[in-house]
């Protein structure tokens, strides 16, 4: 990793997150600063019109924005690091799409590719949830995470390290994770495990709040959850318990591993705020190795929201471009 920039730095950077129906985009400066976001647009499905989508938005803001010295990608999937190429994605059609060079070809422009749990790590990072040791798990429709060691991101020997929704919690389980594997923390500890265990409890309870709010048990999403969980509803309570209860346990063989000092939690599903953050807790104190004779790793809430991801292209882009 290079030095940060200095603070007399000016250069900007576009930063963009491809998620498997919509690109966000923006520009920030070398401090991180938003110099301006733009509205997302949907996102092909073909490798062409994915490369024609985000090179159009790079040119619009560059010509908006000529101090801009490089371009960051935030992409959802397996990226090769640091040919920038993605190997597959899980809800886009493409597979081993060549991001990294196309984009340079078609810009001219210095182009880093990378996740975008990385990137949305790295924005953490940068702006203010840091720690030399820390992690970044996302916990949405799936778990992904980023992880920094010694003020370095760390990506492992080809770029795909810190499949975080990929760690196995429970290999006796009857969960089938999306990848195939049976015991994965990604269908236990997700969105989608999330509405899953809602949809049981209000089927269970068809008159409760829970059926109520969604309109019925078969309506229950783990936005409903969170919902009836924040007006005081102690079933949704319990569901939320139940995922914090194996993401705990997934953070707690994390810190083990790496001996983290801060683990920051981010996605659509941490908005329940304490009502998640709670429960993981107790779940990462039963669990983690030695709790009364280390000191305890910092689990607290992201700070950037949704926006992370482009932000965390865009400084990645400026921190480690060439």
């Amino acid at each position: 990793m290079r030095p940060r920039p200095h603070a007399g730095d000016r250069r900007l950077s576009v930063g963009l997150d491809i998620g498997g129906t919509k690109i966000a985009a923006g520009v920030v400066d070398a401090e991180g600063r938003v110099v301006e976001r733009v509205p997302p647009v949907p996102c092909p499905s073909d490798q062409a019109g994915i490369v024609k989508a985000v090179s159009v938005l790079v040119e619009e803001l560059r010509a908006r924005h000529p101090g801009t010295a490089a371009v960051g990608v935030g992409a959802a999937g397996l990226v090769h690091w640091p040919e920038g190429r993605i190997r597959t994605a899980p809800n886009n059609a493409y597979r081993d799409l060549p991001l990294r060079r196309l984009l340079q070809e078609t810009t001219g422009l210095p182009t880093l590719v990378d996740n975008d749990a990385n990137a949305a790590c790295w924005a953490e990072y940068r702006k203010g949830n840091s720690a030399a040791y820390m992690a970044f798990v996302t916990v949405g429709t799936g778990v992904g995470g980023g992880l920094v060691l010694a003020d370095r991101l760390f990506r492992g020997r080809t770029g795909i390290a810190m499949e975080f929704g990929h760690t196995i919690v429970d290999p006796h389980g009857s969960q089938r994770c999306g990848c195939g594997t049976v015991g994965c923390l990604e269908p236990l500890a997700s969105g989608r495990a999330l509405g899953r265990y809602g949809s049981a409890a209000a089927a269970a309870e068809p008159a409760g709040a829970l059926a109520t709010l969604a309109g019925g048990p078969g309506r229950v999403t783990g936005e409903t959850v969170t919902a009836a969980a924040r007006a005081g509803d102690p079933a949704a309570r319990a569901q939320l318990e139940r995922l914090g209860h194996w993401l705990g346990i997934g953070i707690a063989t994390l810190v083990n591993l790496f001996d983290i000092e801060l683990v920051v939690i981010g996605g659509g599903v941490a908005e329940a705020g304490e009502l998640l953050l709670a429960p993981t807790r107790a779940g990462f104190e039963r669990y983690v190795t030695a709790a009364a004779h280390r000191e305890p790793a910092d689990i607290r809430p992201a700070r950037l929201g949704p926006e992370a991801g482009w932000i965390g292209a865009a400084l990645l882009a400026l921190d480690e471009g060439e």
